[in-house]
């Protein structure tokens, strides 16, 4: 008799059968927004644009404004633009094949990196640089909504950072439901917020843009030069893990359609890797509003957003509304972006302390834990070595982004020695694939050294560079080197359902986990190995014995 399960139709929970401890707390966390799962058909009721507003509104933060200014002030006009440009032509490619593949499937960025190359638990290590990447720009967007509030009410920083933390924390509890609505109604008003000076000052004083062009920088003499684009550059890649917090909206994209496939490519297109567009607009007008005012302020405060906009708002409106609005842009600023950064800082600590631990300690938990990490960089004053911290980061963030992007677009559809449909079950993946695992490992760790002077200081501006080539040529070569085997533990999950409906998109059939007792669709289920039943995805994760997970099939 075969000891192969094999389900051919939707099956019943198992009569008396206990589920396992802890279940009920997680069912019903992430039942809400489908923490941690595949996000059903059922629930993605949004449409198309919906989805893409709701995702745009969550890259409104001031970073940019800062980075941009930063970059500018040290490097001068022309090189920040050309670093710029650089950065945002790399977030857009590497981009790119992420958001489909979130949104055509369904999956966020750590159930795609399980599955391209990386392994169940070897994916564990990006989802703690994600979740890093959500605390630091945490930080930092909190950082500049303290300055704002000491400006505009006298509140000291050490409590304007706490007051920053703390705010976002009833917003973030109810996950998507809650921050489509809230990103949808406020991007207008931001947006007429930030356009609006850049406008004005332009169209009454056009010798601003002559001044702009013409900054030399305080550590240049107004040429261009590649170590000056490169190191400027490197700062504004620290920003291609972004895709991440992107494809946590994507991923409630409504299935792809003759009838909406404009829309859905449209939304896709634009809320994945067309956030860089918008970001790297964002940039520019932080160095043209730091010029704008460096002579007022002087370079140290010049890339703090909240004086760049009082001073473009001082000169649009009367005295008593500058400070106000200003305030106000930062505020909502702040609230749109760290909504995002505590919600999908949370998905990524709960999604790696599930599969290391097996237990799930409740998302809410690591919602806390994330925003103790950016409170403690606040006070620790990393606005003040802001450009340091990112240079440092963006080498880690580039190796994991561009080995994830490379094994989709080159080992699945050029080597086809990946699995085209994405895979994330525990059981159907091996625990570690060496081909993203290697690629990633050397790429990190060489262009962290390159970074660091290791490697001579002529190296040392091109370590971006580095973390993105090494791992484009390894992640194929370690594919080709490895033929492919470390990628499906096995191939069958023991369901005669197929998993793609005839237009390709997830099957919506339902089948019950006898676990939980919860119904799922069918991409977040498997056959169980000791029962003639189903097991969803999150109760594969939190079984300790291993009791429902299938075997492997060499």
């Amino acid at each position: 008799m075969s000891t192969e399960p094999r389900l051919a139709e939707v099956t019943e929970a198992e009569p008396g059968r206990e589920a396992a401890p802890g279940t009920d707390q997680a069912v019903k966390e992430t039942l809400e927004d489908y923490t941690l799962r595949f996000a059903p058909r059922s629930y993605r009721r949004w449409t198309p644009m919906v989805v893409a507003t709701t995702a745009l509104g969550g890259i409104a933060y001031m970073a940019d404004f800062s980075i941009g200014a930063g970059i500018g002030l040290a490097h001068g006009t022309g090189n920040a633009l050309l670093a710029i440009a650089v950065a945002a032509v790399v977030i857009f490619v590497t981009g790119f094949p992420l958001a489909y593949y979130g949104a055509r499937y369904n999956i966020d960025l750590d159930l795609i990196t399980r599955g391209s190359g990386f392994g169940y638990f070897g994916s564990v290590l990006t989802s703690v640089i994600f979740a890093s990447f959500t605390f630091i720009f945490f930080a930092l967007e909190g950082s500049i909504m303290a300055q704002g509030l000491k400006l505009g009410l006298g509140l000291p920083l050490w409590l304007g950072y706490l007051v920053s933390t703390l705010m976002v924390i009833p917003l973030v509890i109810y996950g998507m439901t809650a921050l489509s609505k809230l990103q949808v109604w406020t991007t207008p008003i931001w947006l007429l917020l930030m356009v609006g000076p850049l406008v004005y000052l332009i169209a009454t004083d056009p010798g601003t843009v002559d001044r702009f062009l013409a900054y030399a920088g305080t550590d240049g003499d107004g040429g261009v030069n590649t170590a000056s684009v490169l190191l400027g550059a490197g700062v504004c890649l620290s920003l291609i893990a972004q895709i991440g917090e992107q494809i946590d909206y994507l991923r409630f994209m409504p299935p792809k359609t003759e009838a909406n496939k404009r829309s859905w490519w449209t939304a896709v297109v634009m809320a994945g890797p067309g956030w860089v567009v918008l970001g790297a607009l964002k940039q520019a007008i932080g160095v043209f509003l730091a010029v704008y005012i460096i002579a007022e302020v002087g370079p140290t405060a010049a890339p703090e957003p909240i004086q760049q906009f009082k001073h473009a708002f001082d000169a649009m409106m009367p005295s008593w509304l500058v400070l106000p609005l200003a305030v106000a842009l930062v505020v909502i600023s702040q609230i749109k972006i760290n909504v995002t950064n505590a919600y999908s800082g949370s998905l990524a600590w709960t999604n790696s302390f599930t599969r290391v631990t097996r237990r799930y300690p409740g998302r809410m938990v690591f919602v806390l834990v994330n925003l103790g990490f950016a409170l403690a960089l606040m006070e620790a004053d990393m606005f003040s070595f802001l450009n340091s911290i990112l240079g440092f980061y963006s080498n880690c963030a580039i190796a994991w982004v561009v080995t994830v992007a490379t094994d989709i677009g080159v080992n699945k559809y050029v080597l086809k020695l990946s699995p085209h449909a994405p895979e994330f079950r525990r059981g159907m993946l091996y625990a570690v694939n060496p081909v993203g695992v290697v690629a990633f490992a050397a790429a990190s760790g060489l262009s962290i050294a390159m970074y660091f002077h290791a490697l001579g200081d002529t190296l040392q501006p091109y370590s971006p560079v580095a973390a993105a080539v090494i791992a484009f040529v390894l992640t194929p070569l370690m594919a080709v080197v490895t033929k492919g085997r470390y990628y499906l533990r096995r191939t069958d999950d023991g369901i005669a359902e197929p998993m793609l409906d005839e237009d390709g998109n997830p099957s919506a059939v339902t089948y019950e986990c006898h676990v939980c007792r919860q119904r799922f669709e069918r991409p977040d289920v498997t056959a169980c190995r000791t029962h003639d039943a189903v097991v969803c995805s999150l109760c594969l994760s939190t079984d300790k014995v291993g009791d429902h997970v299938l075997p492997a099939v060499v």
